[in-house]
C-alpha cells in the first residue's frame, strides 16, 4: 500500500511572513520538516504542495519533490488534497510545514492505525497535557476520545471541563497533535464538504468531519509538537537544534 506525506508550504503568513524558507542553522524550515519525513520508516514519498515559486525552487535545490497548487486555498488540506492528483498513493499523510522537529515515529504512529484497520479512514494523533497552564491555554487544542480511541470532540476550551482542580480530574486531558492521515477518498470526500458550523464555532477544521460523519481515530503519542508561528518560535527552536 503506497503511503505519501504531502507538506502543504505557503509563502504568506500573517504573523511570520516566508514562514517555510525561514533559515533554521543553515536550512530551511521547510526543508527541515521534509527530512523529518524521509526519516519515517512507513512513507514512500514524500512532497511539498506549494503556491510559491520560491519554496517551490528551494525544495527542487535541495533535491526534494514539490508541486505548485493554486494560490487561492482556503486550507492546507485542500492544497493537499489539490497536490495528491499527482500522486497514485493510497494513504495521504498532510504533515503541517511549521513543525520542523517532528519525530519521524510520530509520522509512523499516526499512519499505524491506518494498516491496522482497512475501516479506519482518518487517523490523527494526541499526546497527554501535563500542565494546567497548556490545559487552559486556547491554542493548545484539546481532543476527548471514546474507548477504542476515535475523536469524540475537539475543542480550544478546556475539555473534559471537570469540576474538580486540574490535578484530580477524572480523565486525563490530551492536546491534539494537528497531523492527519487520509485515506485516499476520505481525503477527495473531505475537500468537497463545506465548513461546519461548529468548525465555525471552534475554528477547527477537524470538526466538519466529525459533524458530517466521518470517524478520526486518534493515536497516542509522547511528544508535545513546538509549531512556528511567531519569530519567538523560530528562534526556540534554532536554539534547540543548534544544541541538540
Amino acid at each position: 500500500m503506497k503511503i505519501a506525506v504531502i507538506i502543504p508550504a505557503r509563502h504568506a503568513s500573517t504573523r511570520l511572513e516566508g514562514k517555510p524558507l525561514a533559515d533554521i542553522n543553515g536550512k530551511p524550515m521547510v526543508w527541515r520538516v521534509y527530512e523529518r519525513a524521509k526519516a519515517a520508516g512507513l512513507p514512500n514519498e514524500v512532497s511539498v504542495a506549494t503556491d510559491d515559486e520560491r519554496i517551490l525552487k528551494a525544495v527542487h535545490s535541495l533535491g526534494g519533490r514539490a508541486v505548485m497548487t493554486s494560490a487561492s486555498h482556503a486550507s492546507g488540506t485542500d492544497r493537499v488534497a489539490e497536490a495528491a492528483l499527482s500522486t497514485d498513493a493510497e494513504i495521504i499523510v498532510n504533515l503541517q510545514g511549521d513543525e520542523p522537529l517532528i519525530d519521524p515515529s510520530c509520522i509512523d504512529a499516526a499512519i499505524r492505525p491506518m494498516l491496522d484497520d482497512p475501516e479506519v479512514r482518518i487517523s490523527t494523533l494526541k499526546t497527554r497535557i501535563t500542565t494546567e497552564e497548556e490545559y487552559r491555554n486556547p491554542n493548545a487544542v484539546k481532543v476527548v476520545t471514546d474507548r477504542d480511541g476515535n475523536a469524540l470532540y475537539f475543542s480550544r476550551s478546556p475539555i473534559p471541563a471537570g469540576r474538580t482542580t486540574f490535578k484530580e480530574l477524572h480523565s486525563p486531558p490530551f492536546k491534539h497533535i494537528g497531523l492527519y492521515v487520509y485515506r485516499r477518498d476520505a481525503l477527495f470526500e473531505f475537500t468537497r464538504l463545506k465548513p461546519a458550523p461548529l468548525e465555525n464555532t471552534e475554528m477547527l477544521e477537524q470538526l466538519r468531519a466529525l459533524e458530517n460523519g466521518f470517524r478520526i481515530k486518534v493515536a497516542e503519542v509522547d511528544y508535545n509538537p513546538i509549531s512556528v508561528d511567531t519569530p519567538e518560535d523560530l528562534e526556540r527552536v534554532r536554539a534547540l537544534i543548534n544544541h541538540g
